[in-house]
């Protein structure tokens, strides 16, 4: 069963819904965890994801947005769902995509999120509208969020170039390549980026990207 990660409404512009497509959260948890008056309300944050993300990665920054307030939307290349997994190999469950990213524009979002795993940032980088949506918030100097291998998808939007950033630490070689400081930390903020190295993070991650999107100016249409 496909799942939610978001309650934006979807449109012929979009992605075709999944008929048994479900909720994430049931409409009590849904309700509580959606304040009107959170710290990010008002916001809206791209999730920028494929099939091979990494569930956790993907779930908890959600909740953590979405408990401040925010609206979130799932953007894919994928059209209808994506996979998600745990540890790259073990098959998790299916989330419904709200937007492709062929027809998504930076101007229309407060901030990004790149979650990790290997495979989805992987087919990122190579996607070309994935990269043009990334280099749209970099040059805009939107703030982003990337955790595990997310920051590949950056290094082709050319947005880690003179940041201090971490990461998986299989990509050290390829963002110190690319101009960045890379350094072996839990959470690391430098300007409009929040950077983390794996699931284990999360629980210094998710305050760290309400706490970057909270400070950011408040850029999408209402």
């Amino acid at each position: 069963m496909a799942n939610h990660v978001s309650n934006t409404v979807r449109t012929s512009d979009s992605t075709t819904a999944m008929p048994d497509a479900m909720p994430l959260h049931d409409m009590q948890t849904e309700t509580q965890a959606h304040p009107q008056h959170g710290r990010l309300a008002g916001r809206t944050i791209a999730i920028l994801a494929t099939n091979g993300v990494e569930e956790v990665e993907l779930t908890e920054p959600v909740a953590a947005l979405r408990q401040a307030g925010a609206q979130t939307v799932l953007v894919s290349p994928t059209h209808g769902s994506i996979q998600a997994m745990e540890a790259d190999v073990h098959p998790t469950h299916r989330y419904q995509v709200d937007l492709l990213v062929a027809q998504a524009h930076a101007r229309n979002f407060d901030g990004l999120v790149l979650p990790g795993g290997t495979t989805s940032p992987d087919h990122l980088r190579m996607d070309d509208d994935a990269v043009r949506f990334v280099r749209e918030f970099v040059q805009a100097d939107k703030p982003i969020a990337a955790i595990c291998h997310g920051p590949w998808t950056l290094i082709n939007a050319n947005g880690v170039r003179g940041h201090r950033i971490t990461s998986w630490p299989s990509l050290r070689a390829d963002l110190t390549n690319a101009g960045a400081h890379w350094v072996d930390e839990e959470v690391v903020t430098d300007g409009t980026l929040v950077t983390s190295r794996n699931p284990h993070d999360l629980k210094a991650f998710c305050p760290a990207i309400v706490a970057l999107f909270a400070a950011a100016h408040h850029h999408a249409p209402q």
